[in-house]
């Protein structure tokens, strides 16, 4: 695994997000897939299911939203990276996120867990 492939792979995952329906999901996660939606959530697991996620997550193929990445450690079949998603124009919602994708040997997903952060979670009293 390279970055490259991993850069590849976060590009063609956006494109399939922004495609109608869910038959690109093949090309992305194996059939037997975790999709975590947050380090604590319960994976969502097998094909199926994360193409049922899927279609409820999202408001549509044409849904307005602007994504960028940064790929922060690739290391085996690891990788992370840290993006930004920022929807409607005007934009009404943000988000940061950090993806941890495992990949098989075919380069498709195996394993994906994001850790997702928005605008005010941070702590009345934060460490100093």
């Amino acid at each position: 695994m390279d970055r490259e492939h991993v850069a590849g792979w976060i590009a063609a995952y956006e494109r399939a997000w922004r495609t109608p329906g869910t038959n690109a999901l093949v090309t992305l996660f194996t059939e037997d897939a975790s999709y975590r939606q947050g380090p604590y959530w319960t994976p969502v697991a097998g094909l199926p299911a994360i193409g049922r996620m899927w279609e409820k997550q999202r408001k549509g193929p044409d849904e307005v939203f602007r994504m960028t990445s940064e790929i922060v450690a690739v290391d085996g079949d690891t990788a992370v990276a840290r993006l930004e998603v920022r929807y409607g124009d005007p934009v009404d919602q943000e988000y940061r996120d950090l993806w941890i994708m495992r990949f098989a040997q075919d380069g498709r997903c195996r394993l994906f867990e994001e850790w997702p952060f928005w605008p005010g979670q941070q702590p009345e009293n934060p460490p100093q």
